[in-house]
């Protein structure tokens, strides 16, 4: 009995080791799988969730229409014109190789085809035959009535005249109650519902006819300075009028709104896909101003939205030219590469530092062709990879920010305009 007892004491003693030595690294290993899964934000676990994912953690959730994105490299926007002709096949060639989401700017190929919608189509048909994905958008200004399309010739000063029926179409200068207007060209009236319907028709129009895969659409702002006393009107109206686009072109279609999130294109951002945060100053670059694009960087990919970070290094030399007060026009673009390439280093590392899933970054400084669209930047097609962590500002009160890419480290200064991009 007593035998038997012992035996009993000694095979209990030895299940609780067996059990310790199995169960304890078991439980280990479950936590260390949940530690883990507490920092999957910034340790992801394989190439699509981080591909995809918003620097808040969630999920950036793109519509099946949307251009294809990719860290690779940089994710780069193009956008360009001339109005003298259209892209000969070594320009189409280079930077088809370098994005896959590109617009035709407003005047584009009119010269040499007659009108821009033809230019679009040129180029669109071009780039799709090297990337059937290629998204190729048309251009339409929804303020200034430019008569380079074959639906607005009509709204050239010299005709129009002749077509009482776009005329009527046009915004009265209250001060001289003649057509306002930009030296020759005039401005829409937003608050006209008949214009509403033509000019969503048109653009609708000028989408299909030219295969384009969207509009980016330019000066949403309805000219509100000049009718202050009618503020929410306009607001209200501009929303109505993307609305409309948006129903007409399909809704498979893109509809890219330029400065879009803004406080007064409130009514817009529900409708668009895309949102460009176009600087084309410098009060659109200060420290807080980047602060708050990041955030809204944020805030328009957690809306399933694309974001399109533009940099235009005009008004840098704008500024010195205005310091010294001699403006020169000669050499004007050699000078302004020349600044392109000293100041990439600062403005990529802006854009890095609030990237999120489907934001693309534009450089150069203008729309032209020769305006840096065809400049090939080597540390664009550096590998970049997916971000491997948040933003983080070094200082709560500073302006130091840092951020971790696969194959790079950013660092930026905004108070100084100073960066540091590490490869590796």
């Amino acid at each position: 009995m007593a035998t038997g007892l012992a035996m009993e004491s000694q095979l209990n003693t030895l299940m609780k080791k067996q059990l310790t030595y199995c169960v304890l690294p078991l439980l280990a290993c479950l936590m260390a799988v949940a530690g883990s899964l507490a920092n999957a934000e910034d340790i992801p676990r394989n190439q699509e969730p981080r591909a995809l994912r918003i620097s808040d953690g969630d999920r950036f959730e793109p519509k099946s229409y949307y251009p294809k994105f990719s860290w690779e490299v940089t994710p780069q926007y193009f956008m360009f014109g001339d109005g003298s002709r259209v892209l000969f096949p070594e320009e189409v060639r280079s930077i088809a190789a370098r994005t896959s989401f590109i617009c035709i700017e407003k005047s584009h190929g009119s010269g040499m085809l007659g009108a821009a919608e033809l230019g679009a189509k040129h180029e669109a048909a071009a780039f799709k035959k090297l990337n059937p994905d290629a998204k190729v958008l048309f251009y339409f200004n929804s303020a200034y009535a430019y008569p380079f399309t074959s639906y607005t010739k009509g709204l050239a000063t010299n005709k129009i005249d002749q077509h009482p029926e776009l005329k009527q179409f046009l915004l009265v200068d209250p001060q001289t109650g003649e057509l306002a207007r930009r030296g020759n060209v005039y401005k829409f009236d937003v608050l006209n519902p008949e214009f509403r319907d033509w000019w969503s028709d048109t653009v609708a129009k000028g989408v299909a006819e030219s295969g384009c895969d969207g509009a980016f659409i330019d000066q949403m702002h309805g000219f509100v300075w000049m009718r202050p006393d009618k503020q929410k009107e306009v607001e209200r109206s501009m929303g109505e009028m993307m609305a409309l686009l948006k129903s007409k072109m399909g809704t498979d279609k893109i509809l890219l709104g330029n400065n879009a999130h803004t406080d007064a294109a409130r009514p817009v951002f529900p409708v668009v896909d895309a949102i460009m945060f176009e600087h084309y100053s410098a009060k659109l670059l200060t420290k807080e101003k980047l602060l708050e694009d990041w955030r809204n960087m944020r805030r328009i990919a957690k809306a399933g939205k694309i974001s399109i970070f533009r940099i235009g290094v005009e008004h840098e030399l704008d500024e010195v030219e205005k310091a010294s007060g001699k403006r020169r026009q000669s050499n004007r673009d050699e000078r302004l590469a020349e600044i392109a390439r000293e100041r990439l280093e600062y403005y990529h590392a802006c854009y890095l530092i609030g990237a999120q899933p489907y934001s693309y970054f534009q450089y150069g400084w203008g729309w032209r062709l020769s305006s840096g669209s065809l400049q090939e930047y080597p540390d664009l097609q550096k590998p970049l990879g997916a971000p491997t962590g948040r933003p983080r500002r070094i200082d709560p009160e500073g302006w130091e920010f840092t951020r971790e890419y696969e194959h790079a480290s950013v660092w930026v200064n905004t108070e100084t305009q100073q960066a540091k991009i590490t490869w590796r």
